[in-house]
């Protein structure tokens, strides 16, 4: 699977330039501690979001919750994950997985199911990383029960925070075509919420997993 591959490094080498780009973004959403802004996507006709936050724990205590791995324990904390499996394992840092989604929004948004290529990374700082995009594959063809999404070039990375190891600054960005015939103020609507809901949830897990 080298296209699988290359198609990875190439998604997270647009994702390492959205953490470089400065501006161009506009504040959609922001509590105390996280803020979500967009942008117009240069991968398709919607939006690349992009979340930033504290985390109050080790950047490897938030990725043990993050982390893309078969029996992972993202969907035990993330309501908007109801599975994740691991389709394929090409190398110790590249994968070809299947994400699950719950209907939303008073189920004006159905169930969708994402297969994608994930890379995982680990920098010389001490950030943990995973970047990923959509892809196809033989044993992940659409199922009548979930409207196929797509996710484009998107990616979270857990990065120390200088002077305090009990604290994690979580950048992450989405781009996601949910697929359907949803109106765009219905995906605009959905997106930030989810992020914000993203974190908070997150939280209370570092929480859980301290007790």
């Amino acid at each position: 699977m080298e296209e699988a591959a290359a198609a990875v490094a190439l998604a997270a080498g647009k994702v390492s330039l959205y953490r470089q780009e400065p501006g161009g973004w506009r504040c959609c959403k922001r509590t105390s501690n996280v803020a979500v802004s967009w942008r117009p996507s240069d991968e398709f006709p919607g939006n690349l979001y992009k979340g930033e936050g504290i985390v109050p724990a080790s950047p490897a205590n938030v990725w043990e919750l993050l982390k893309p791995v078969a029996n992972g324990l993202r969907p035990t904390w993330d309501p908007n994950v109801t599975g994740f499996d691991v389709i394929e394992t090409i190398s110790d840092t590249v994968s070809i997985c299947r994400t699950t989604t719950p209907s939303a929004l008073m189920r004006l948004i159905s169930p969708r199911d994402f297969v994608d290529v994930v890379l995982t990374k680990q920098y010389e700082d001490g950030t943990l990383a995973s970047t990923a995009t959509n892809i196809e594959h033989a044993l992940c063809p659409p199922q009548p029960s979930y409207v196929r999404g797509f996710n484009y070039p998107c990616g979270c990375f857990c990065i120390p925070v200088p002077g305090e190891p009990d604290k994690t600054q979580l950048l992450s960005f989405f781009q996601t075509d949910l697929g359907g015939y949803l109106p765009q103020t219905v995906v605009d609507s959905f997106f930030p919420s989810s992020m914000i809901g993203f974190y908070s949830n997150l939280t209370k897990a570092i929480k859980t997993l301290k007790a």
